[in-house]
């Protein structure tokens, strides 16, 4: 899960840009997180489903290969 903040002490704050799971690729930015792409076999509602925060969705999503 991703969460809206960290739980632990923090080592670096805002050095993420990119979060690469076995669902999906997200990137990191302001305003927000975007998802990229999603892993092959996973709907978007699954990927909600398992997120902890909110995300955009921009243009058309991509399988990825």
């Amino acid at each position: 899960k991703i969460l809206p903040a960290c739980t632990l002490p923090l080592t670096g704050k805002a050095c993420v840009d990119l979060i690469v799971t076995d669902l999906c690729v997200m990137a990191c930015d302001r305003p927000g997180i975007r998802l990229l792409e999603l892993a092959p076999g996973v709907e978007l509602d699954e990927v909600r489903a398992k997120t902890g925060v909110t995300f955009s969705v921009e243009g058309s999503l991509e399988e990825a290969a």
